[in-house]
């Protein structure tokens, strides 16, 4: 089986979000499991110096663009087993950061079309494209319309992963004939046709043979019309062919044991990981003492991660006698909310508004507890990173932080976190309170720990079930 992941970043080399972690990871688990799988990506000026450096030309093509056209360098490294290839043009990639500019839609509808011209010379075909998100949407588009009828393509599927489907790669009709070479009728209710413009993402969903979310509550969330997108009618429609398949994490790279950045290595040892608390409490300037709860938090600060919530209730969630560390950027008024919070409470709150990967780890290996009460949430890569590092998840359930966090019930012994339900500021207080309670209660609190210890949160399970779909 051969499949080509086409996606727009990826770990090692650029990282805006989780999905970057996704393609820097499930690639590595599926190869395990006998998947001849690679990577197309477009080379970045963001990516590493000492990355680019060991890339070797392999191709150099032009690739349309309108009535352009457009010089395409095609690139190959392998980095730890895995063969990546990069798709080069330095008028479209070569700028600080990835996303946001206002030719977007012509960069990857530009990349999308490399990614075609470049199949039939690489040493390697396919069975499946697997695209990622709505910046490689075209991919299925292309196939199906303009590339499908020749032999080079024959006997290639696609499958599309949605990975957050607010973010939908929306433009003008006329901008979309001019770059794709769309016609009128593939704007469409049943093609790329979204209100007066067109969709990347939609082109994905509609074209691909195979439809997957980031977990199996998310893919029943979005075909409803508080998380659909007004897209949900096109979803409940291709439900045949919609899976969610939970996102997993590389065990080897989240590690307490092994982590570099963990002042005191552990794997279930709650002493040794209450010193590294007691560690961060000195680094900060916090109170110092191992019997305060320390609440983490490692997020965009923003309202989709539940930020409001937590703006109505932060005076009431302090008087509990917790520690709050809070590492991320994001909207400017919840921001100011944690930099006033640090400056009101320096032995009780500390915040960090910026992204730092070896402090979020010490975050992780620190908290006693990870709060993540997300409006909505495909999936999370943070809740399971905690457990890894056994922080104890406080979620909402919602996505695909309900198919990962069970709450624990006292009388079973049974759950690996806390959870609520409803979208109430006084709901996650209730929630947090519980859990703080039982952080108190030593033997219950090291039964949630047991309890977390024994799932696994890496992709052995779920690249499995990528198998089983690509084996249809």
């Amino acid at each position: 089986m051969n499949v080509l992941f086409a996606a727009s970043e990826a770990v090692p080399f650029v990282k805006t979000g989780g999905l970057a972690d996704v393609i820097g990871s499930l690639p590595k688990a599926l190869i395990e499991q006998g998947v001849d799988v690679r990577i197309i990506l477009p080379k970045y000026e963001d990516i590493p110096e000492h990355y680019k450096q060991q890339m070797t030309t392999k191709h150099i093509i032009t690739v349309k663009v309108g009535y352009r056209n457009q010089y395409c360098g095609i690139q190959e490294l392998e980095v730890a087993g895995v063969h990546y290839y990069f798709i080069d043009n330095e008028f479209y990639f070569r700028r600080k950061g990835l996303y946001g500019y206002g030719d977007d839609a012509e960069r990857y509808a530009f990349f999308c079309r490399a990614v075609m011209e470049a199949l039939p010379l690489l040493d390697f075909k396919p069975d499946w494209i697997h695209c990622h998100d709505w910046q490689t949407g075209l991919v299925p588009f292309f196939l199906k319309t303009q590339y499908g009828g020749r032999a080079e393509y024959e006997s290639i599927k696609t499958m599309f992963t949605i990975h957050n489907l607010k973010y939908q790669g929306s433009f003008s009709r006329e901008l979309l004939k001019d770059i794709v070479g769309a016609r009128d009728e593939d704007f469409a209710d049943d093609g790329i046709g979204y209100y007066d413009g067109g969709s990347c993402l939609k082109a994905g969903l509609v074209y691909s043979d195979i439809i997957t979310t980031v977990s199996k509550t998310y893919a029943e969330e979005i075909q409803t019309w508080e998380y659909g997108e007004k897209l949900e009618g096109l979803l409940q429609k291709r439900s045949d062919v919609l899976f969610g398949i939970v996102n997993g994490i590389d065990n080897e790279a989240f590690d307490p044991m092994t982590d570099t950045h963990v002042t005191y290595p552990y794997r279930d040892s709650l002493t040794k990981k209450r010193k590294n608390k007691t560690d961060m409490q000195a680094n900060l300037g916090l109170t110092v003492d191992e019997n305060i709860p320390m609440i983490g938090i490692v997020s965009r600060l923003v309202q989709q991660k539940g930020f409001d919530l937590i703006e109505h209730s932060l005076n009431a969630i302090l008087e509990m006698g917790v520690q709050l560390v809070v590492l991320g950027t994001g909207d400017w008024n919840y921001e100011e909310m944690f930099r006033e919070a640090a400056l009101r409470f320096p032995k009780q709150v500390s915040s960090h508004i910026s992204f730092y990967d070896p402090f979020a780890r010490k975050i992780y290996a620190a908290s006693d507890m990870f709060l993540m009460p997300s409006l909505f949430e495909p999936c999370g890569l943070g809740q399971l990173i905690a457990l890894r590092y056994r922080s104890v998840p406080i979620v909402r359930e919602t996505g695909g932080l309900k198919d990962t966090v069970q709450a624990f019930n006292e009388f079973t012994g049974k759950g690996n976190g806390f959870t609520f339900t409803h979208y109430f500021a006084s709901d996650m207080l209730h929630t947090i309170r519980r859990a703080v309670d039982f952080y108190h209660n030593e033997a219950e609190w090291k039964r949630i720990i047991s309890n977390i210890a024994k799932v696994d949160y890496g992709w052995d399970a779920s690249a499995a079930q990528y198998i089983d779909l690509y084996n249809k």
